[in-house]
């Protein structure tokens, strides 16, 4: 039986993996900035409806986005300042050692 610890550890490793997937990136950078329906995120991130809502699916079965629904819309936002700050974090480490 594993441990707490392994057992986060591998959770953090799945969190990564996340952030490895490049339409999934643009997802979160536009996430970041406010929610938004998964219509405006196809147009903003240059993929077709279909494969938002699947990087979309993927990013709320790890906690990364969650949902508001109004009617018939689905709105999607960051779970948390957790991701944003990963994000930025990594992001600005990227523009510094350019």
């Amino acid at each position: 039986m594993q441990n707490k610890e392994t057992k986060f550890i591998e959770d953090t490793v799945q969190l990564f993996k996340i952030y490895s997937d490049f339409t999934r990136l643009k997802i979160i950078n536009l996430l970041s900035k406010g929610e938004f329906c998964v219509q405006t995120i196809s147009k903003e991130v240059d993929a077709s409806q279909s494969s938002t809502s699947h990087q979309l699916r993927l990013l709320r079965d790890r906690n990364v986005v969650k949902i508001r629904k109004d009617g018939k819309r689905v709105y999607y936002s960051l779970k948390d300042n957790h991701i944003k700050d990963i994000f930025l974090t990594a992001y600005k480490h990227i523009t510094e050692c350019d």
